[in-house]
């Protein structure tokens, strides 16, 4: 256990009510932070965040938040709220919780140079994680090809005062994080942040040179893999000018309907775990790189599965022709289609299998609102914003890091930020002191479960780390 000094000790204990924590958990944080030096990544080299070298600094503030909304927090006022808990305190990486004002006075310094230098520090963390996992899991990555999954997302704020934030084409004033993930390990690489107005393609370029500067030495051939709103020919060249492939989803134009017209019914072809059907067609829009292939998959839709409002998704994805047959009673069914340009050489079922698991990257992003705090932005300030992006994001990598290293989602698969905070953080414990050390006393079941197992894991990796 942490030896602390006396004066320390009164912290823990100085209160009656502060032996008990339900947050024992987090010391799982701590320890990942002392094997991977999360803290200490983030402060090194970084720009000047505060005036004094006093109290915490950017890793500190950092790695702060992204406790609290590992731990459940959902609003800044729950830094205040955890800094009550003075038991569990001492068992975080970092003790000194700050309180809201303060967390809301160093946000608002959050410029460009340091949300650049704590991407830099990620990528970092990125590769020493890596380093770290076990050889098997580490093998299973180098032997297949990484892909850069970017998908954007829009959430949504209220109020006219929120700094930068914008109407998007749903009516909707919003703010739209944009992260690129590495989807065969789900750790975030990089990511960028804009309005509602923000298209994501002129940046898109940039973003992925920076996500693949993340990426550890040694691994295969990237592949890019992107929805519609990346369609753009630029992105295509930039992929292939820093050594990658890519799979774009293509927007369904008058040519893309055109050239689904074409294909002859025999070349349909049976997709792989879904009930569908690809082929591929002649579609082959301007200015696009040589080489590039356009794959076009079909979905059957009756009458009663289709929507009656004209607003409906599903029915932009219907052939035009088709929809018209279907909503007038002529016809039984129809055609739900969506198309993919990539130069990948290859079958294509198994090329239209590996487009759709795209959804990989949904979940991350769903997980960092859901099951992190990524959902809203909580204050006023659009620096402090993306400060919280940040930390969400931050607290997403640390949620897998510390399942990958430890075995945790070996057998039943990842766990999203609620299961995990249910098994591995939110554990009931009686904090104490004995000879000079912080001990933490957990139920038999914690103890001898998933959470005792994750902490024993952590202190074997700890104690073979290099002096």
């Amino acid at each position: 256990m942490t030896r602390v000094s006396k004066k320390e000790r009164k912290v823990v204990l100085g209160a009656p009510d502060g032996r008990i924590t339900p947050r024992a958990g987090l010391h799982l944080v701590a320890k990942l932070d002392k094997l991977l030096e999360i803290t200490a990544t983030i402060d090194d080299g970084g720009p000047r965040f505060k005036q004094r070298k006093r109290g915490l600094m950017l890793g500190g503030v950092m790695v702060s938040l992204a406790e609290t909304m590992l731990a459940g927090g959902d609003f800044l006022c729950d830094l205040d709220h955890q800094r009550d808990d003075t038991a569990g305190r001492r068992l975080r990486a970092v003790p000194d919780v700050p309180a809201s004002t303060t967390v809301i006075g160093l946000g608002k310094r959050f410029d460009e140079q340091t949300r650049a230098h704590v991407e830099r520090a990620n990528a970092k963390l990125v590769k020493g994680a890596f380093a770290l996992l076990p050889k098997k899991r580490r093998g299973d990555l180098v032997a297949e090809r990484p892909t850069i999954d970017l998908d954007p997302t829009d959430t949504e704020v209220y109020g006219r005062m929120k700094e930068g934030s914008a109407y998007n084409y749903q009516g909707q004033r919003v703010y739209r994080p944009h992260p690129a993930v590495w989807a065969e390990a789900g750790w975030v690489l990089a990511a960028d942040f804009g309005s509602g107005r923000s298209d994501p393609r002129p940046q898109a370029a940039a973003l992925l040179a920076r996500a693949l500067s993340a990426l550890p030495d040694g691994l295969l051939c990237p592949i890019v893999r992107a929805d519609s709103g990346f369609f753009d020919a630029k992105l295509a060249e930039a992929a292939l000018s820093l050594h990658c492939d890519y799979a774009i989803a293509v927007k369904r134009t008058d040519a893309a309907w055109r050239a689904e017209r074409k294909i002859p019914d025999g070349e349909w072809q049976r997709t792989k775990g879904m009930d569908a059907e690809v082929a591929e067609c002649d579609y082959s829009p301007k200015g696009w790189p040589k080489g590039s292939r356009t794959l076009c998959r079909r979905v059957k839709v009756t009458a009663a599965e289709l929507s009656s409002d004209p607003r409906s998704r599903r029915r932009r994805t219907i052939d035009p022709n088709q929809l018209t047959l279907l909503t007038s009673g002529e016809a039984d069914f129809a055609y739900a289609y969506s198309f993919i340009i990539t130069n990948l050489a290859g079958d294509i079922v198994d090329i239209e299998a590996w487009f759709r698991m795209r959804a990989l990257v949904e979940e991350k992003i769903k997980d960092s609102k859901l099951g992190l705090a990524m959902r809203h932005m909580p204050s006023g300030y659009e620096a402090v914003n993306v400060m919280w992006m940040w930390a969400a994001l931050l607290g997403l990598n640390i949620s897998s890091w510390l399942q990958a290293l430890t075995g945790h989602d070996e057998e039943d698969g990842r766990a999203h930020g609620k299961r995990l905070r249910r098994e591995h953080l939110c554990v009931a414990a009686r904090v104490t002191s004995h000879a000079g050390r912080i001990e933490v006393h957990t139920s038999p079941e914690d103890h001898h479960g998933l959470f005792g197992a994750a902490w024993r894991t952590l202190d074997v990796m700890i104690a073979g780390m290099s002096p």
